[in-house]
């Protein structure tokens, strides 16, 4: 019985894939709606809008009240303005300083609704994804949430202003450590980080009220799919590396069935996996 509701969860999410994939082909453009400027930022982006006043700064964290008004701006602007309306989502994005989770060179750009560069090809997320994915999972103050892709420790701020406990996993050991002192410095004790290999998930703290993977795959990892919880929600992008992916949200109905619902097009960086062994 088990293998078949293995089976049976493996079937439906390859079709859902699927059947997305056979749609890009033939609607190449993405639903705006819920895009992510690309996330492969190579070269500085010149300073616009409220946080350019943020460039001439000296100091580590430039002037704290700019940031302030900065990430007030964003928050107004860049997420309700763009639609996301749970309270719990639009207090979190008022309250974490995304700008402490930017490389310095970065800071004048903390608060621009795009992605940003962290290094190791990897980047920080739109702010309007983020908050997309966060209000998409419906997550609640005793969930207990994992994260596949750590990257800055952004997302997984985000998540502990909201859930009980965070998991986050991240395969590059140096944005791993990185991401965890500065979620320790910013005092989120709620939030506990690991270098791994997040294909796998995190299967001795499961099962999870929700999943959110920050990097995307060419499939749907079934390893995460049993780490749910009936009823628990897991947000995903999912298609090839360097085109648009679609953001699906899978929730578990039952122990042998998922339901999965296309959010829309976005553009993630790839999920990376551990090198095998030669």
């Amino acid at each position: 019985m088990k293998r078949l509701c293995t089976l049976t969860l493996i079937v439906t999410l390859i079709a859902a894939v699927a059947c997305a994939q056979e749609r890009a082909e033939t609607e190449p453009t993405p639903s705006t709606a819920a895009t992510a400027l690309p996330s492969t930022v190579d070269t500085p982006i010149p300073p616009a809008g409220v946080t350019a006043t943020i460039a001439a700064q000296t100091t580590p964290f430039g002037d704290e009240d700019a940031f302030t008004a900065a990430r007030e701006a964003m928050v107004e602007e860049g997420i309700v303005g763009m639609g996301i309306t749970d309270e719990t989502v639009i207090a979190a994005m008022s309250a974490v300083p995304r700008h402490r989770f930017v490389p310095e060179e970065w800071l004048a750009q903390a608060y621009e609704n795009h992605p940003l560069p962290i290094g190791h090809g990897q980047t920080i997320s739109q702010p309007y994804i983020v908050a997309l994915m966060t209000e998409a999972a419906e997550v609640g103050e005793s969930d207990r949430v994992l994260e596949i892709g750590t990257g800055s420790g952004y997302q997984a701020a985000i998540l502990a202003e909201i859930v009980d406990r965070v998991y986050t996993v991240e395969i590059i050991g140096a944005l791993a450590e990185r991401a965890e002192a500065t979620l320790e410095t910013l005092g989120y004790d709620n939030v506990t980080v690991r270098h791994a290999d997040g294909y796998y998930g995190w299967e001795e703290e499961g099962p999870f009220d929700a999943i959110l993977v920050t990097a995307a795959p060419d499939h749907i990892p079934q390893p995460l799919v049993a780490q749910l919880k009936v009823g628990g929600r897991m947000i995903i992008p999912v298609g090839p590396v360097g085109g648009y992916q679609t953001l699906w949200r899978v929730t578990r109905v039952s122990e042998e069935e998922v339901r999965t619902e296309d959010l829309g097009g976005v553009v993630f960086v790839p999920f990376t996996r551990e090198e095998p062994e030669s």
